[in-house]
């Protein structure tokens, strides 16, 4: 198994708000995370910075004891994340530069040669397969509920000003909905994490293009320069992982 992760400025923004994390040699887990903050000032990048080390502190503590199933492991990156999401509202609202300040989140562990993805936002995970693409996360965004709704069609969504406009976050509220999705994983397998500085630049098409013609460190950097170069208006992070 290899991994990768890649994060970019891009060509618009003053800072970098999203923040990722990627297991290393020494972890007890295999754990892949990106987060997209937003809010004003420093907000944003305070928010997915803290949501990722609080995610990551978590499974310091608890991941030794968790008993392996896919129910407590579901159960398990629940907790985690919710455990993120009371952290970041509870740092914006003893801050006042802070408030209002929340973080799309989507975080991989592999375990039991099985994908669990938790996601919450419009980051996304997508699985390369035998030379097709799927994205696994549905976005968490006003447009996408329109196109659920028969208001948009898929086209009309992708280029729709109202884009951004998420309907899920962490931090934004104590209760929060968490989607948890679990795939059997296969040798060859590629699954990328990313937020939507990438997804809103390039088609499913090119990333299933680049990283079946490219190895993942060069399909990575490919897709963040294609990005710039049409505009660049958000930060760029991919997370990738090849079995």
């Amino acid at each position: 198994m290899i991994s990768n992760a890649v994060s970019d400025i891009g060509m618009v923004r003053d800072k970098n708000e999203d923040s990722f994390y990627i297991s290393s040699c020494s972890d007890p887990y295999k754990l892949y995370i990106v987060a997209d903050g937003m809010g004003g000032h420093n907000a944003g990048e305070v928010a997915s910075s803290l949501a990722v080390d609080t995610v990551k502190q978590f499974f310091d503590k608890h991941y030794e004891s968790l008993q392996k199933t896919d129910e407590m492991i579901e159960k398990f990156m629940r907790e985690a994340i919710a455990n993120s999401n009371a952290c970041v509202l509870n740092e914006s609202q003893l801050h006042l530069d802070e408030s209002g300040m929340g973080t799309t989140m989507t975080l991989l562990l592999i375990e039991n040669n099985k994908f669990y993805i938790g996601h919450i936002g419009d980051s996304r995970a997508y699985l390369i397969r035998d030379n097709t693409i799927e994205q696994i996360t549905e976005d968490h965004s006003l447009v996408t509920q329109m196109v659920k709704e028969g208001k948009l069609s898929v086209t009309e969504a992708r280029y729709h000003p109202l884009k951004n406009i998420i309907t899920r976050a962490l931090g934004i509220d104590l209760d929060i909905n968490i989607d948890v999705y679990i795939r059997d994983a296969k040798q060859g397998d590629i699954v990328i994490l990313c937020t939507d500085g990438l997804s809103n630049m390039v088609t499913d098409a090119e990333i299933l293009e680049e990283y079946t013609k490219n190895d993942i460190v060069t399909a990575s950097n490919n897709l963040v320069k294609y990005s710039n170069a049409r505009g660049g208006y958000d930060n760029i992070t991919i997370v990738v992982v090849k079995c």
